[in-house]
């Protein structure tokens, strides 16, 4: 039985080198395809006070968002739900009690018969 061992040692190695050379194959493919397509942007000095100017929009846009944030949040209605009264025992607790209640009254039976059995041994 040597033999099917080897086999199958072989099969499990053969899967296991066809799983990773795949995945090196598309790991260099992803590599290859972000370098040819990457966004080549030059950058020049004249930009320089547009970005400044684009900065000074943003915080001011950030202002305005934060400041419709809080005005939203003082007109809203909205309160915290209250958590709904639930049952006494749920059917999960009931089903687990009656179980527990039928474990317990199968053990108290076999109990008394042991004892029962025992009492009349011991009167004999």
């Amino acid at each position: 039985m040597p033999n099917t061992l080897t086999l199958s040692l072989l099969i499990t190695l053969l899967g296991m080198g066809i799983v990773f050379g795949t995945i090196v194959i598309l790991w260099g493919l992803m590599a290859f395809l972000t370098k040819l397509l990457a966004d080549k942007n030059n950058v020049s000095d004249s930009s320089t006070p547009d970005s400044a100017i684009e900065g000074e929009h943003k915080a001011q846009a950030a202002a305005l968002a934060v400041a419709v944030a809080l005005a939203e949040q003082e007109l809203s209605t909205a309160r915290p739900l209250s958590i709904p009264q639930t049952a006494l025992v749920s059917a999960w607790q009931l089903g687990m009690r009656t179980r527990q209640m039928y474990q317990k009254g199968e053990r108290v039976k076999t109990e008394r018969r042991e004892l029962s059995g025992l009492i009349r041994r011991n009167k004999e």
